[in-house]
């Protein structure tokens, strides 16, 4: 316990003489000749002025003040006297009392972390950034303690915390590029000082890229804010970055994926108030379009689309040779469209809404065909069609004049733009099923396929909305996973869905079990598997959100909807997020324990083995859970949680 215990247990008014110490209270070494000039009376009282401070027998620096002293004729005495009285003994103190923790059965590794924790926060409370300094002004070199101290994962953690509340510091500036130095750059992505320093910065943006890379789309949910606020630390970081990763995404090998984590850091910027637009257009190929530039530049730092520059867009991409379509493949610029396509009570100029819808269709629909830096094919086979699905949705979703019902009798068409596998209602397939138990198995997970259904009672029984899977030679799972022709209008309905919902007052004016906003997301889900995500985010929103203006019964049937919701994503393939998402309701025990049980019976309903061990390890503790385990009735001899306990237990390792 040496290396920790000193000043364990030290009460703050220790450091009442701490400036009383001078420069040399770091234990910074004082060169001789500094005392060769200087009159030996006023070094003698330098010298006992400092040995009468509280322990400084314990001072690094008590061997030069000696030196000092005696070199100026100082009398042995005063020195023993001045010591003996002033000794208190804290750093003893301190070991005594951890030897009789220990004694007394505490773990030797609960008490070191004591010891450390207490200490750490009386150096972030009493350090002085000017004392820390003087350290290399007398010294000259690294210390051989901090080269120590930076060993120790518990005090890199203490440079961390105060290089970010003391930027300016050099001592702690040079401390952050001797752990960069020795390999512990991953640490540090959130430490702003690492961003003052672009040899540190290179490295740990380096590392932290890495890490996002290796692992997938959960890496980056996990690393994404760290990663982000650091290269938005400033002007200088994002540029750098933006720029490094604008040359990696040109590699065809993981092109794609440095380019997603290059927007959604552009995302975060534009988030957090900064206009980082020049920066995203100068490093595209919008320096070779300058009035496209000047465009996109213009709208991009308003935040909003303006008849003008998006006539100079539609001329230029209806041009014999168009711009890049890379030009327009800016989210930001993405996101004002379905802003003012899809955003209830949004006002566009007829006049100009075919160039707002040709541009977007365009960004969306365009494959183009490059060869050593040169276009040799521009292909616009759907475009048309996607202008033809992007118009018939915003002239349904924007209508103002449309109720529900009047919806319902359109959604044979917004059906079709979001899924057009379905090419029309007039000779429909029979024999529909009717319930879930009636929907086909596949692998692990019964598809129970919603398109053109919803679902309207708690039991989870099926009642056909509007016949809409026709039969065109395809088999029932074959006309489910038709792959989707304009993803582009099925984000379109998802923010409109999002902001109409989001309206306080939506659900109270709502008379049907399962609204018909709520059913499109049912489609959504089985005909757009990468906009899982943002279906589950709205979902969770929702669920979350307190309806006040609902009494407690209709907050419950609105939730279970919603949880019904949460379950069909869950059947095309969106496992593990929703299942987490529930299994953290639970540990927050913030969410009516008859929703979870309602959850757990839809679950077990539409799955059957085989499992994974991951799925497994997420869903079996909810089941195991003692206000769900036996709560849940059997219908006959089946006892579903019985089976899947026991088929997990016979087959699965279950890591608590």
């Amino acid at each position: 316990m040496a290396g920790p215990a000193p000043g364990t247990i030290m009460a703050e008014d220790y450091f009442g003489n701490a400036p009383e110490w001078g420069e040399e209270a770091d234990g910074g070494q004082q060169q001789e000749d500094d005392s060769g000039g200087e009159d030996d009376a006023e070094v003698q009282q330098e010298c006992l002025h400092k040995f009468s401070t509280r322990d400084y027998i314990m001072e690094p620096s008590i061997f030069n003040t000696l030196k000092r002293y005696f070199q100026a004729g100082g009398s042995p005495e005063n020195v023993i006297q001045l010591l003996s009285e002033n000794y208190t003994a804290v750093a003893q103190t301190v070991n005594l009392l951890a030897e009789w923790l220990i004694q007394t059965g505490v773990e030797p590794v609960q008490v070191q972390e004591t010891v450390e924790n207490h200490l750490k926060s009386l150096l972030i409370k009493h350090f002085d950034p000017r004392k820390a300094d003087s350290i290399f002004t007398e010294e000259g070199e690294t210390p051989a303690w901090l080269e120590q101290m930076i060993a120790h994962t518990t005090w890199r953690d203490l440079f961390y915390k105060l290089a970010e509340a003391h930027p300016d510091c050099l001592m702690l500036n040079f401390t952050v590029k001797l752990i960069s130095d020795a390999g512990y750059q991953g640490e540090i992505t959130s430490v702003s000082t690492a961003c003052q320093q672009l040899e540190v910065f290179s490295r740990v943006l380096r590392t932290s890229l890495a890490t996002i890379l290796d692992g997938g789309e959960e890496n980056l949910e996990k690393h994404l804010p760290e990663f982000a606020k650091m290269v938005c630390h400033g002007e200088h970081t994002y540029l750098f970055a933006q720029a490094m990763m604008s040359v990696l995404a040109q590699e065809e090998q993981g092109g794609s994926a440095v380019r997603r984590v290059a927007q959604e850091v552009q995302r975060f910027a534009q988030e957090k108030g900064h206009d980082a637009s020049q920066i995203t257009l100068a490093l595209g190929t919008a320096a070779s379009y300058p009035r496209a530039c000047q465009a996109l530049g213009a709208m991009l730092s308003r935040g909003a689309l303006n008849p003008a520059d998006i006539t100079v867009l539609f001329k230029m991409f209806t041009s014999m040779d168009p711009p890049p379509v890379e030009l327009i493949r800016v989210p930001a610029f993405l996101d004002l469209f379905m802003q003012s396509l899809f955003k209830p009570g949004a006002k566009i100029n007829q006049d100009h809404k075919h160039k707002y819808i040709h541009i977007l269709a365009y960004a969306a629909s365009v494959v183009e065909t490059w060869k050593k830096n040169k276009r040799v094919s521009i292909g616009k086979d759907e475009l048309k069609s996607t202008s033809k699905a992007v118009e018939t949705v915003h002239n349904l979703c924007c209508n103002e004049n449309k109720g529900a019902s009047e919806l319902v009798a359109e959604l044979s068409t917004l059906y079709q733009c979001i899924s057009p596998g379905c090419p029309g209602t007039s000779s429909c397939k029979p024999d529909l099923p009717q319930t879930r138990r009636d929907l086909p198995a596949s692998a692990s997970v019964r598809h129970h396929c919603l398109a053109g259904w919803i679902l309207l009672n708690t039991h989870g029984e099926l009642k056909q909305l509007r016949q809409l899977v026709c039969s065109s030679g395809a088999s029932w799972p074959e006309m489910c996973s038709a792959d989707p022709q304009f993803p582009v209008v099925a984000m379109g309905v998802l923010k409109w869905v999002d902001w109409t919902v989001s309206e306080p007052r939506y659900f109270q004016l709502q008379t049907d079990h399962t609204p018909v906003h709520l059913a499109l997301l049912d489609e959504i889900s089985t005909c757009h598997q990468l906009l899982h995500p943002q279906v589950l985010q709205l979902l969770v929103k929702l669920f979350e959100t307190e309806h006040s203006q609902l009494d407690v019964m209709e907050q419950l049937e609105l939730k279970k909807t919603l949880l019904d919701r949460m379950v069909h994503l869950l059947s095309r393939g969106y496992v593990l997020p929703v299942v987490s998402y529930i299994r953290r309701c639970l540990e927050k025990l913030d969410t009516d324990i008859s929703l979870i049980r309602y959850f757990v019976t839809e679950v077990l309903d539409v799955i059957a083995p085989p499992y994974t061990s991951d799925f497994v390890q997420l869903f079996l503790p909810i089941l195991e859970n003692d206000s769900i385990a036996g709560t849940i009735k059997a219908e006959g001899e089946h006892d579903p949680v019985t089976e899947f306990i026991a088929h997990c237990k016979s087959n699965f390792i279950v890591v608590n």
